[in-house]
């Protein structure tokens, strides 16, 4: 047996620091987006009545839309971005300058269509980009007298070229980032895949050596007793064959759940698993185990579909498994009507005769569970003769394409 190894979760981190780490880059950035939406637009309140000839009433809102649209940056930068060209060129034109202002607009409005250009670059587009760059050159500087800033009509063009070239860089600085943290994430679950599989193989090899060992002694021993003791009979000799057979059956099963726990996860699903059309089986290896049993089949049991049929099987399996350990000798009953749906009822009646059994376990969570599973619903309860009785019901599509193999109708073995 492997040794476990006792993870301790890393200490968490205290003080100022600890809680910069805890609010992450990203709770950063948009506090320092929204902390330059506020400066810029107490900056552009006061000053705008230094540039422009504008009522007092009016000053507030066209202070907003010279500077607001930066809260835009994180959420949509291109409308943030078309917001504020817009407005600049509403106000250039609607709004006079005062005497020897030969600027349009405002220097925080300009300041904030290039944080919004900005943005736009490391999130949208080349070719997106590109016409953004150029509508905001040709708004700048064609908004510009010649005396002012617009006297060279390249420098709008190469300084804005200059903040998109920039901001192509740290965009893909930022993906580079995210392709290595991806890589490094899908490398942590391959390692941890790794670790459960490794996990799984040991489950595997201790299943192996403490069941599947015993479970084969008992085939052995159950088919080389007739011929090592003597004046056996012919009905212990049958009883000897169905221990054999029984423990064949677990055996091969026990086998196939190793094979799924040594698989790599990718082939479970092609695992053999029981359908309604092995209900036979299990009826006639229930009899040969010694069960009083008598079983009646309404319907085309190999129409079900198979999940429907593997939870089916499982759900009478174990309520055989209980009837005959907690009532052995007692006569059971199984009625299945495969009609619009699937009423099951698995009734035994009490035991003969006193009975050891150890604690309870999950068997009928299980079959609920199984019955839940598939879209129907279990109920387990006591008769009032004190037997037990296991009643389900599972919706059924059924259809005139399935097969047309049936069981035989009816049973009976003792």
């Amino acid at each position: 047996m492997n040794e476990t190894t006792v993870v301790k979760p890393a200490p968490r981190r205290r003080g100022m620091w600890g809680f910069v780490i805890r609010v992450g880059w990203r709770g950063w950035l948009d506090a320092g987006t929204v902390l330059t939406a506020i400066v810029l637009y107490a900056v552009a309140w006061p000053t705008l009545f230094l540039t422009h000839d504008v009522p007092p009433a009016l000053a507030p809102l066209i202070a907003a839309f010279a500077a607001l649209p930066v809260l835009l940056m994180r959420v949509n930068a291109l409308l943030g971005w078309a917001v504020s060209a817009g407005s600049a060129l509403l106000i250039a034109l609607a709004v006079p300058n005062l005497p020897g202002e030969e600027i349009p607009f405002q220097v925080v409005h300009i300041v904030a269509l290039y944080f919004l250009v900005f943005a736009v670059a490391t999130r949208s587009t080349i070719q997106l980009t590109a016409v953004v760059w150029g509508a905001t050159s040709l708004l700048l500087g064609a908004g510009m007298s010649a005396e002012g800033l617009g006297a060279d009509p390249w420098a709008w063009p190469v300084s804005l070229g200059g903040l998109v070239f920039v901001a192509l860089l740290v965009r893909s600085l930022v993906r580079s980032r995210s392709e290595l943290d991806r890589q490094t994430e899908l490398s942590d679950l391959e390692r941890a895949r790794r670790t459960i599989l490794e996990e799984k193989a040991r489950i595997a090899r201790d299943l192996h050596d403490v069941v599947a060992h015993h479970m084969s002694l008992v085939v052995v021993q159950a088919q080389t007793a007739p011929y090592r003791v003597e004046g056996v009979t012919d009905s212990a000799r049958a009883e000897f064959e169905s221990i054999g057979a029984t423990a064949r059956e677990a055996l091969n099963e026990i086998r196939s759940l190793l094979g799924v726990l040594r698989s790599d996860g990718q082939l479970a699903e092609n695992v053999p698993q029981p359908t309604a059309r092995d209900l036979e089986a299990l009826f006639l290896g229930a009899t040969r185990a010694g069960v009083d049993l008598t079983w009646s089949v309404e319907g085309t049991l190999a129409a079900i579909p198979d999940t429907v049929g593997s939870a089916l099987y499982r759900i009478v399996q174990e309520s055989l498994a209980n009837a005959g350990r907690h009532a052995p000798g007692a006569q059971v009953r199984v009625t299945l009507d495969c009609g619009g749906s699937i009423d099951l009822a698995v009734v035994n009646g009490p035991a003969p005769g006193p009975v050891l059994v150890g604690p309870g376990g999950h068997g009928i969570q299980g079959m609920q569970a199984r019955a839940v599973a598939v879209g129907g619903r279990l109920s387990a309860e006591p008769t009032a003769d004190g037997g037990f009785r296991v009643a389900a019901r599972i919706p059924l599509p059924g259809g005139p394409d399935f097969a047309t193999a049936v069981l035989p109708r009816t049973g009976t073995a003792v």
